[in-house]
């Protein structure tokens, strides 16, 4: 079972969208700001275009039959996000005619929030400079 998805997901990478191929030349190689991209992935029960583990975030590059599947795609996009994944979509059309604004979308979605980052210096329960 395992690796039926593993298959189809290397059938994936073999014939990428032109605009897939675009959006993973911009990621590729730790390019995109020095995060690690993974191309079709299987997830859960799924396969995903683009994979962030590091950031917890998806990119899907929607095609014109993603309008044809709308439901099943809210009830995917749901059950990832249920698992702490943050999932941008864009069309096929973003990539190939505006990929800068597609990069900041991204961007702006892979930056942490300031509570996850740890506190530079710990912290004395008494107050800053005095003796505990």
């Amino acid at each position: 079972m395992v690796r039926e998805p593993r298959q189809f997901a290397r059938s994936l990478r073999k014939t990428p969208t032109s605009a897939e191929d675009v959006l993973w030349q911009a990621l590729r190689g730790r390019r995109f700001q020095g995060l690690k991209f993974k191309r079709q992935v299987p997830f859960l029960n799924y396969t995903v275009d683009f994979l962030c583990v590091e950031r917890k975030l998806i990119v899907e590059v929607d095609g014109k039959q993603h309008d044809w599947y709308a439901d099943y795609d809210a009830r995917r996009t749901e059950e990832i996000e249920r698992h702490g994944f943050a999932i941008i979509r864009v069309t096929n059309g973003d990539v190939m005619s505006d990929l800068d604004t597609v990069l900041t979308r991204i961007a702006k979605a892979v930056v942490p929030s300031a509570s996850s980052f740890p506190h530079p210096w710990p912290l004395s329960r008494t107050g800053e400079g005095e003796s505990a």
